[in-house]
């Protein structure tokens, strides 16, 4: 791979083939500012050869290479030549890289690189923030400086750091979901409540379901009505796939008894309570998870 370096000169980088190059890592190798994977025409431009078939061998490119790349023997690696390769390729008999140094991405069963005994272990996560080393590059050019131990005037050292709160509903949602769709927790959910009458359109369900609506929205909870005409299939699928943490379903059938169905979208679990005073019940609960 080939990066452009502090905007001007390009670099080559060298892994294994069935390691990945860590940017960070090659950045911190370089000591550079920052760097870009250099784009085919400016490689081009550079070597007369097409990104796909560079290889180490005669480049004529500073060449960073990683550990892994050092003594090794009958490896495979492109010969700078279209539609070309070269085999048995001999590290220390073909090239020398400018320098070596760690720059690939860790995997799994590596050793453990403070003690060397035990083994790293491989799990998903999502990146929802990051810490940037600055250095002195800003200090330095805005004059921000702190007096040592002996009184001198030296730059700070800066760094920075970023949270995507993008990002933090996607964890949300990679951590709270099933196969039905999102699950989400109460503290971060567009709606606490949804309020889902299975008939719109038949007067008692209405205005038993704009009722509850309205008392629940006045003591402060976030509340959803789907007042659509479609078939209770439909709309008990569709709060499950958005994934409001309680839905409250009233049907003519339980108006006759007095009763509403709660479910809970995380534990799956209907049960019947009061009509009266249920605006109350529900409020109580909500207060005391929060």
């Amino acid at each position: 791979m080939v990066y452009q370096v502090n905007g001007d000169e390009l670099v080559a980088a060298l892994v294994r083939g069935d390691h990945e190059i860590n940017e960070v890592k090659l950045q911190t190798a370089l000591g550079s500012r920052e760097i870009t994977l250099a784009n085919e025409a400016a490689v081009v431009a550079a070597t007369g050869v097409a990104p796909g078939y560079l290889g180490p061998i005669g480049l004529k490119l500073r060449t960073i290479a990683d550990l892994s790349v050092q003594s090794m023997r009958g490896a495979v690696t492109g010969a700078n030549e279209a539609d070309a390769h070269y085999i048995e390729v001999d590290q220390e008999r073909d090239f020398t890289p400018t320098a070596f140094a760690d720059i690939r991405l860790a995997l799994a069963g590596d050793h453990c690189p403070r003690c060397d005994q035990g083994r790293l272990e491989a799990h998903r996560g999502i990146e929802v923030g990051q810490v940037f080393y600055l250095g002195r590059k800003y200090s330095e050019l805005m004059g921000a400086t702190y007096l040592d131990a002996e009184g001198r005037e030296r730059p700070i050292e800066m760094g920075c750091y970023g949270i995507g709160i993008s990002r933090l509903v996607a964890a949300a949602v990679e951590q709270n979901h099933d196969d039905n769709g999102i699950i989400w927790p109460s503290s971060i959910a567009p709606f606490q409540v949804l309020v889902l009458p299975i008939n719109y359109t038949d007067k008692a369900t209405r205005e038993a379901a704009d009722l509850l609506y309205g008392e629940l929205r006045q003591r402060g909870l976030e509340v959803l009505l789907d007042d659509r005409d479609e078939r209770p299939g439909v709309k008990f699928k569709d709060g499950d796939l958005i994934g409001i943490p309680l839905r409250i379903t009233i049907g003519a059938k339980g108006l006759q008894k007095g009763s509403l169905e709660l479910r809970w979208r995380r534990e799956g679990k209907s049960i019947d309570i009061p009509i009266t005073g249920a605006a109350q019940t529900i409020y109580n609960h909500f207060s005391k998870s929060s």
